[in-house]
């Protein structure tokens, strides 16, 4: 962990289990002068673990505070009880996240997330409008697209094969298969099929910059300019050339400096 970043993790009770969640300070920020910090909501497969390093990065960048959590089901969390409801997006934002936003005292916040976690991001962002101060999505879906089903079903498939199913398991230990059912059945099921980012958000009254791969195999750039759209004050797309699904990944430099330029413009 670099000097200039403090980092700790904690466990959030909730009344439907357990979070895990981690918090990257700027170091020697009094916290009286501390700026809204970003809240990170990871991807259909993901976890606090696995954004890598990219947290710390974003933290000496802006100079903010950043949070990440498990959801319910997956990482170190605790597992979910039951099936993925099919309004788990709204669900996110109204119910878990509110649980995280109350334990942590914060107020104002930063929303970012990368796949279905763009989506719960925007949802954030929409439900409380007084508080998000700006929202960065990153290879974020606003409607099921055949690209997207297609893509879902390629790596379905590629999980049957030996070996695949333990690169979960070494994220999500023994919910593994919870986690990859929850993705591909949610998402390749009719009853899913006809969602938009629209039904969950009406707009966005903050800045919001939309970061997407031109070689996203989860989506078209039909997505970002969809979701760039809903902003009634300031709504960019940032389209990337020669990258996929993982832009912090695959281009941290490009995604840093495009997010750092956003919050300069925020609050």
């Amino acid at each position: 962990m670099s000097s200039f970043v403090c980092t700790e993790s904690l466990w959030i009770d909730t009344p439907h289990g357990r979070l895990f969640t981690r918090r990257w300070f700027p170091a020697g920020v009094e916290h009286s002068q501390a700026k809204p910090p970003i809240i990170l909501f990871h991807d259909s497969l993901g976890c606090v673990e696995l954004w890598r390093d990219f947290p710390e990065r974003l933290c000496q960048t802006t100079g903010r505070e950043v949070i990440a959590y498990d959801r319910l089901g997956f990482g170190q969390s605790d597992p979910y009880p039951e099936s993925l409801p099919m309004d788990f997006i709204r669900d996110e934002a109204e119910r878990f996240f509110a649980l995280v936003r109350a334990q942590l005292q914060f107020d104002r916040f930063v929303a970012m997330g990368h796949s279905v976690g763009g989506a719960m991001a925007t949802c954030c962002a929409a439900l409380y409008p007084q508080s998000c101060v700006a929202l960065i999505t990153v290879s974020a879906q606003a409607f099921v697209e055949e690209q997207t089903l297609r893509g879902i079903r390629d790596a379905k498939a590629q999980f049957e094969a030996p070996g695949q199913r333990e690169r979960l398991e070494k994220y999500h230990g023994d919910k593994a298969p919870w986690v990859l059912s929850a993705w591909t059945q949610t998402w390749l099921s009719q009853a899913f099929s006809g969602w938009t980012i629209e039904d969950t958000v009406d707009s966005i009254h903050c800045p919001l910059l939309a970061i997407h791969g031109e070689q996203d195999e989860y989506g078209s750039v039909l997505h970002p300019m969809r979701i760039a759209r809903l902003a009634k004050v300031s709504g960019e797309y940032l389209i990337l050339e020669n990258c996929h699904h993982v832009p912090h990944r695959e281009a941290p430099d490009v995604v840093l400096d495009a997010v750092g330029r956003l919050l300069h413009i925020s609050h």
